[in-house]
């Protein structure tokens, strides 16, 4: 396990791109540990330390993921996020805690937000649906990253036309937050949705665009034909 962990840190450290490093700070707000390896870089490295992680028992994989978590260095968290979302089909009811924690203790950033709950959360929330229930809970908590995650979990389900009543639950709880990133989370949502709803999403976003703060709406319709999208943005 030590040794695997030791290879990923080597990759890493011999891939850094000078220019990724210069720049990705300049990403984020908060102030973010990275190597600077441009994410197809990592998710190469990934995806060949995987085939000696593959065989391994489902609990050591989770471990790695965790290990990974614990360094705080964003190109390990993506990698962690590959590695949880490849085990997909091993889910149980019990890891929904296990994810929830990661996000709680330790995602820092919209990137590393948005790589877990894109793909691991949403997945195993496509797989038993009735723990949306619980993200419709963390958008009511104080940590602006479990606010974000009731939001962006459902992207990828959303854009194929799933949980469209369970987002829009989500987007009304979301609705009046002041924080531009979980805005932004919640407005994305809501576009995925639109590509096999517009007219829901366009109706939704209508009947609420006197209060819903315009980062939001921007991103809802971003999709949408252009006269749907003049017609929104009218005050």
């Amino acid at each position: 396990m030590e040794a695997i962990i030791n290879q990923v840190r080597t990759r890493l450290k011999e891939s850094v791109d000078e220019k990724t490093r210069a720049t990705s700070q300049h990403y984020f707000k908060e102030t973010i540990q990275f190597y600077g390896v441009t994410i197809p870089t990592v998710n190469r490295i990934s995806k060949e330390l995987y085939t000696a992680v593959e065989p391994l028992e489902k609990r050591e994989i989770v471990s790695l993921c965790e290990a990974l978590w614990q360094s705080g260095y964003l190109e390990e968290s993506f990698i962690a996020c590959n590695w949880s979302y490849n085990i997909r089909d091993r889910y149980e009811r019990d890891d929904f805690q296990l994810f929830e924690t990661w996000i709680s203790t330790y995602v820092n950033n919209w990137a590393s937000c948005d790589t877990l709950c894109n793909h691991t959360v949403g997945a195993f929330v496509e797989k038993y649906p009735e723990f949306v229930e619980r993200l419709k809970v963390f958008a009511t908590s104080e940590n602006r990253w479990m606010r974000r995650a009731a939001a962006v979990s459902l992207i990828i389900q959303a854009r194929n036309g799933l949980f469209l009543q369970d987002v829009f639950e989500i987007a009304d709880r979301l609705l009046l937050d002041t924080d531009d990133l979980v805005q932004k989370g919640y407005g994305w949502v809501l576009k995925a949705a639109s590509q096999s709803n517009q007219q829901a999403v366009f109706d939704f976003v209508m009947a609420r665009k006197a209060v819903m703060p315009r980062t939001a709406l921007r991103y809802a319709i971003e999709k949408m034909p252009e006269a749907l999208k003049r017609k929104a943005m009218e005050k």
